[in-house]
């Protein structure tokens, strides 16, 4: 068979259709160089040269005919307009070659490289907002200059965000300070108790007349807690002041608490608990147990030597929680239950502010004695404790004069009566005014016949009176009668006791 591709007759007529001519492969372009392999194989056909086209002139588009515009109305067929209002006359205007001429203001212009403005929108002197913030730290810790600080202080009153930074600085410095305590706020325990009181008062409350000795004694005891043998072990000396001379102990922490445990007895005597002293040691020796404090704490150290360091804590804080307990359930009527020191006698109100006073002073001992701060009492406790002193200080005054060491009494007074006084006041936290009586301790002092004035300080007149600071080297300020006011500095030195 034929077919179309064999060149066979499929034409009419008989004609053969010449076969389609296909072209040969293409060459690659790197074979258009003649060379052997870009030969082609079959004849070559000759190229037409190609003449230059010459480039086509372009054809503007043709303009647009514009629109037709409709025809304007006739002017004198516009309705009128009503008359404009007439405008106020304007001032006139100066004229710009004289702004010109106008001197340029020194406060408006600035040069080109001007500090920033502070905060407060002002500068002090040329130092801008950010040198006076760098200079916050140094003025913290005191270390600026006259002129700095005061260029500082002006700007803490303009800008509050460094105000603000320099009270955050102030208290970081106050905590750098090396002779602070860092023992707890001595007020922390009562403002706690007052708080917990005020949601849920106390079914059985401890009296006000008792508060201090249940706050110096938890003071004392949150000192002792952490102590190790050697502190307990550490010698400390017990200043007082006797025959118009200061006198002094060597003992040891733990002896200074046996100390205020034997002198305690005496109060806990009085209420009808056990006396640390009476057994077994009066029973089985057939000595009876002294009451003058000097002498119990003479047999409390002479039959205990050498105490126990730390075993001496559990005993003295046992006895303190079980006085306050007593006084909490006795009632009102306990408070002027007597106690006896053997040459005079207190009311227990009197009695457990005393032994607060003493807690006190010799907490501060052996808080020396290890080298640690302790602080005063507050100052509501500090007060009472002064006026126990003051309330003593005429029987003490009475008593030298007794004993031929102090001035004769100008004078005799009626129990009651008013008579020559002297006006001692006390400063600081717990001070106030006293009135002291100089002729007859039943006498009532008198403003108005007040001869003499004492001032000083609170605590050191609590010094004074603990014996732990000199009459002669109290620092107080004096008027008036100098017999008058060094008998009674002298009276106020010898209630001191061991």
């Amino acid at each position: 068979m034929t077919g179309p591709l064999d060149g066979g007759p499929d034409e009419p007529g008989g004609r053969r259709r010449r076969l389609p001519w296909l072209p040969g492969p293409r060459a690659a372009p790197d074979d258009l160089e003649p060379g052997p392999m870009t030969r082609p194989t079959g004849p070559e056909r000759p190229v037409a040269p190609v003449e230059p086209v010459a480039p086509a002139e372009p054809v503007m588009p043709a303009e647009p005919t514009p629109p037709d515009l409709p025809d304007l109305p006739d002017p004198s067929d516009l309705p009128d307009l009503p008359d404009l209002p007439d405008l106020p006359d304007l001032p006139d205007l100066p004229d710009p070659s004289a702004l010109l001429a106008l001197p340029a203001n020194p406060e408006v212009s600035e040069p080109a490289e001007a500090p920033p403005p502070d905060r407060g929108g002002k500068r002090h002197k040329g130092l801008s907002h950010q040198v006076l913030k760098s200079l916050l730290g140094a003025w913290a810790l005191s270390a600026c200059s006259a002129e700095e600080t005061d260029l500082v202080e002006a700007h803490l009153t303009e800008c509050a965000p460094c105000a603000d930074e320099a009270l955050r600085l102030r208290d970081a410095v106050g905590l750098l300070q090396d002779d602070r305590s860092l023992d707890l706020d001595p007020m922390l325990r009562s403002r706690v108790l007052e708080n917990c009181l005020g949601r849920r008062p106390a079914r059985i409350p401890v009296p006000g007349w008792a508060a201090s000795y249940d706050a110096e004694t938890a003071r004392l005891d949150a000192l002792l807690r952490d102590f190790g043998d050697d502190e307990w072990r550490a010698p400390v000396t017990l200043k007082w002041f006797q025959d118009e001379r200061a006198a002094s102990r060597k003992t040891t922490v733990a002896g200074v608490i046996g100390h205020l445990m034997a002198v305690d007895g005496l109060v806990s005597a009085a209420l009808g608990l056990d006396d640390p002293l009476a057994a077994p040691l009066g029973e089985s020796l057939g000595a009876p147990v002294p009451v003058a404090p000097a002498d119990r704490t003479a047999r409390f150290w002479r039959d205990s030597a050498f105490p126990a360091a730390r075993t001496v804590r559990g005993p003295w804080r046992e006895q303190s929680h079980t006085l306050i307990r007593t006084v909490s359930f006795a009632g009102r009527g306990a408070a002027e239950l007597s106690v006896s020191y053997g040459d005079f006698a207190l009311p227990l109100r009197d009695a457990l502010l005393d032994r607060a006073f003493e807690c006190w002073v010799h907490g501060g001992d052996i808080a020396e004695a290890v080298h640690y701060p302790y602080d005063p009492p507050s100052g509501p406790h500090l007060h009472r404790m002064v006026d126990l002193a003051a309330r003593l200080l005429p029987a003490a005054l009475a008593a030298r004069r007794r004993g031929g060491l102090a001035s004769p009494a100008r004078g005799l007074v009626m129990p009651g009566a008013p008579g020559r006084s002297l006006h001692l006041e006390v400063e600081g936290p717990g001070g106030g005014d006293w009135y002291i009586p100089l002729d007859s301790p039943a006498a009532v002092g008198s403003p108005e016949l007040a001869v003499a004035q004492i001032a000083l300080d609170g605590v050191e007149f609590c010094q004074v009176v603990a014996g732990h600071v000199s009459p002669e080297d109290a620092a107080a300020g004096q008027d008036g009668d100098r017999e008058a006011i060094r008998d009674v500095l002298l009276a106020a030195a010898a209630m001191s006791r061991l």
